[in-house]
């Protein structure tokens, strides 16, 4: 039986927005995140068509359905990174093997992938809610693995020659706590400034900043650790001993380090993307950058008491960056589910297919029932578009670029009514075409 929270509203089919602006309802900021001005609030367009088709049985209703952004215009930015990746490799590489040898290149890179596994699961695990587009995540990984290494290497010498001291230890002091943290986080960050400036719709929040942030920092720390693991092989007297240690401090005890520094960044850039202006992104990333500098310092600075600043001050940041990721995911997923309501008043969703979209057990629940009439990969589609369309309602109600996102949001519920009666279509018998 087709179930329908309420009547469509009259109106004209191609006019979902005679009604212009209308009072904010008190459950318009359900959190901090995307807080909606009065005078930017629009009501969601009405669903002028027939009664909504049920998707799952009564008994799933209970628990409904993720998303991801649109790809096209990606290419582009895909291919930029990847001839720049590619020449960057051409400096990176020799630079390595330079200074590691042949063995201890091929002992770090191996070493290397396991904090950059580690790192990459916990991207995976922040990016569930809303997947990142998988090109957008490649251009971010090979910005950091290469492109970022290269600008490092390249303006790496100018501080060496700014260097007004003849003391070795004295330069060595200073290229960790001052070259290090300028140079690395500087070309680290300027990829998340290209994917803010090129890929607004898919940068568009704090966790989106997060993801890309420690996704470019992985990659420039699986770099850095194949030059640090390969000279413990190749320069040490004792190499499996030096190994061990270095892999310890470095693959254990701090594998998220770039990824907390860079991700600070991130962080501040994602806040900006909800205001979708230019000039205040530009901003967030000169504010990220000083941040972002700062503890990468105070890593670098810690001398004899390594191991009680790491306790006392490294372990607490940690901490509270797990906190903020948490706390972002789940100020994430109020939001989707409210703007999901607002569409579910405009009669596009219903009230349990809601409850379904924002939840990670009711996206489970959705996919099971699914996958056992064989319908898993539309109702994939369907949750990406449903979240992907709560999106585009945030963008609507920061009150910038308007029409554009209007406009988007028109394609978007027409995909949403394909997509449903894919869902809902009667699997076809077994043995037929």
């Amino acid at each position: 039986m087709p179930t329908y929270p309420q009547q469509p509203p009259s109106g004209l089919p191609d006019d979902h927005y005679r009604g212009g602006y209308r009072p904010l309802p008190q459950q318009a900021n359900p959190s901090w995140m995307g807080h909606v001005q009065p005078e930017h609030y629009r009501a969601a367009p009405g669903h002028q068509g027939q009664p909504l088709a049920v998707m799952v049985p009564a008994q799933a209703q209970g628990t409904v359905l993720h998303a991801t952004r649109a790809r096209g215009g990606l290419v582009g930015l895909s291919i930029a990174g990847g001839v720049l990746a590619f020449l960057s490799l051409f400096l990176v590489v020799p630079f390595l093997l330079s200074n590691t040898g042949a063995a201890g290149f091929l002992i770090g890179f191996l070493a290397s992938l396991i904090p950059l596994a580690v790192v990459l699961t916990a991207v995976h695990i922040i990016d569930r809610w809303e997947p990142e587009p998988k090109r957008l995540l490649f251009f971010a990984f090979t910005w950091g693995a290469a492109v970022s290494v290269a600008v490092t290497l390249l303006i790496q010498p100018f501080f060496v020659i700014a260097f007004q001291f003849t003391d070795q230890p004295d330069l060595q002091t200073y290229m960790a706590t001052v070259q290090a943290p300028i140079v690395e986080e500087f070309a680290k960050s300027l990829g998340l400034l290209i994917l803010l400036l090129t890929a607004r719709r898919q940068f568009d929040g704090p966790v989106d900043g997060v993801v890309f942030a420690f996704t470019i920092a992985g990659g420039f720390a699986f770099t850095e650790n194949i030059l640090y693991f390969g000279r413990a092989i190749s320069e040490s007297a004792s190499p499996a001993s030096d190994f061990a240690q270095i892999f310890f401090l470095r693959g254990v005890m701090s594998p998220f380090a770039h990824a907390i520094f860079t991700g600070t960044t991130g962080l501040v850039m994602g806040f900006a993307a909800r205001r979708w202006h230019t000039g205040a992104s530009i901003g967030a990333f000169f504010v990220g950058l000083l941040l972002t500098m700062f503890l990468h310092n105070r890593w670098n600075s810690m001398g004899q008491g390594f191991l009680l600043d790491y306790i006392v001050v490294q372990l607490p940041i940690f901490v509270l960056a797990v906190a903020g990721i948490i706390f972002l995911r789940v100020a994430e997923k109020r939001l989707t589910r409210q703007r999901l309501m607002e569409y579910s008043a405009a009669g596009w969703f219903t009230p349990a297919e809601v409850q379904l979209l924002a939840t990670l057990g009711g996206r489970r629940t959705a996919l099971a029932w699914a996958a056992n009439s064989g319908r898993k990969r539309q109702m994939k589609q369907f949750m990406k578009a449903a979240t992907q369309l709560a999106n585009t309602r945030q963008r609507i109600l920061s009150g910038r670029d308007v029409p554009l996102h209007q406009a988007e949001e028109r394609q978007q519920l027409q995909r949403i009514l394909s997509l449903r009666a894919a869902v809902a279509a009667e699997p076809a018998p077994v043995g037929t075409r």
